[in-house]
């Protein structure tokens, strides 16, 4: 190793990219990972997800009850004797008084047709709030699971990215001793290098850190599956911003609305019909002696709202002012949906200009910084020390380019899971 500096290009070159390989099957464990795509770990969420699976129920639910909505009350079977003598010389005898009958019939209650309908509709607007709720639900265990799973991808980039600087400062190292052996470099320079070995160590473990943290949050969607990874490429979930910001009444948060208003106006509705009164009928049989005719009875029964200013009114101006407190309500939730996008929109361009000077400018000028500074380094017109500062400048500048994708991408993928189809 002594001899590395005193050699040529190509031979330095070459015992690098070989010292390089060795360090990375030295720094690289041999773990046998389990590698989850996106879309998979989307649908995952979706399958095992206990809050959707309750929200399913619910809208399931809700529209079997639509079927009930409206219908007829089940009718009433009345059974009963009419005219038991019990006192006077026929008294408990079932035979010998003519009005004495055993009687049987059956009633039925008939709501007016408008307060039906009103029932109709109340429950089409429930099982349709309760669809918008499922929708709802859905898009925020995939939103997220896309979080956790991005989180996880970026994670695992920035600890290979981070292997690079690792890699520099292992050769770096072991050419050292040779330096110091023949005075090309001084022991604290040596010493200074294993200060910094002891930087990366710590600095690994945060990364780590950040990883199993991340492994974790993903497993709560996708179920336990040892050493998950998250495979492949992070997907391009960039939004349709003018169809986003044009859409905003299909917005998660607001979608619930208008079935809710739909119930409410469907309560005006069914009050308004308790104007009308219901009605019912009755057809009735009843039996006597022999010596006497058996008897048919039928008769209609109407209700009387003879009190509408005390009694009907007041429910149906109670109900439209819960279809005005909806109003309201969806009106300042509009509002305040329309400037938390705003400012969500505003955060995602100043990350993707962030990104950008990252890309194109930061890291760039921090990869050549280090490199200047290690070629004047090996020319003896440069210290250690500034090497190695140049060298943790360059990578952190690539885990800043990282960390800002992350971000970029985790704000891509809220303002992707804001509109329900």
């Amino acid at each position: 190793m002594a001899n590395f500096f005193r050699a040529g290009p190509r031979s330095r070159s070459l015992v690098a990219s070989r010292l390089a390989l060795a360090a990375v099957l030295a720094i690289i464990p041999t773990v046998q990972a389990s590698p989850i795509g996106f879309e998979q770990a989307l649908q995952l969420a979706e399958q095992r997800s206990a809050a959707l699976a309750a929200r399913q129920a619910t809208a399931d639910g809700a529209q079997q009850a639509r079927t009930a909505a409206g219908q007829l009350p089940d009718p009433k079977l009345a059974v009963g004797v009419e005219n038991f003598p019990v006192s006077g010389p026929d008294r408990f005898s079932w035979n010998r008084e003519s009005m004495t009958m055993r009687r049987v019939g059956v009633m039925q209650d008939v709501p007016n047709a408008a307060k039906r309908a009103a029932q109709r509709e109340a429950a089409g607007a429930k099982a349709e709030r309760e669809r918008s709720m499922l929708e709802t639900e859905r898009l925020a265990v995939r939103r997220e699971a896309a979080l956790a799973w991005l989180s996880l991808h970026f994670a695992e980039k920035k600890l290979a990215a981070f292997g690079a600087l690792e890699l520099q400062n292992r050769l770096l190292q072991d050419t050292l001793a040779a330096r110091v052996t023949s005075g090309a470099a001084s022991p604290s320079e040596a010493l200074m290098a294993r200060q910094d070995a002891l930087d990366l160590a710590d600095r690994r473990d945060e990364l780590l850190a950040g990883v199993e943290q991340a492994r974790a949050l993903l497993k709560r969607w996708t179920g336990d599956q040892p050493d998950l990874s998250a495979d492949g490429e992070a997907p391009d979930l960039q939004p349709d911003l003018s169809r986003l910001l044009g859409d905003l009444d299909r917005h998660v948060d607001l979608r619930a609305f208008t079935p809710m208003l739909a119930m409410a106006q469907a309560d005006v509705d069914e009050a308004r019909a308790m104007r009308q009164g219901d009605w019912g009928w009755e057809v009735a049989y009843a039996n006597r002696a022999r010596a006497f005719g058996d008897m048919v009875s039928f008769q209609l029964t109407f209700e009387l709202p003879v009190s509408k200013a005390t009694r009907q009114e007041p429910v149906i101006a109670s109900r439209q002012k819960e279809v005005e407190r909806l109003q309201a309500e969806r009106d300042d939730a509009l509002r305040r949906v329309r400037a938390e996008v705003d400012a969500q929109v505003a955060e995602l361009q100043r990350l993707e200009r962030a990104l950008q000077r990252q890309q194109s400018q930061t890291l760039p000028l921090a990869q050549e910084r280090a490199q200047v500074t290690l070629a004047s380094y090996q020319t003896g017109r440069a210290d250690l020390g500034a090497v190695l500062a140049a060298r943790k400048n360059a990578i952190e500048a690539q885990l800043r380019a990282l960390d800002l994708q992350s971000q970029v991408s985790a704000q891509q993928a809220r303002l992707s899971h804001l509109i329900a189809e």
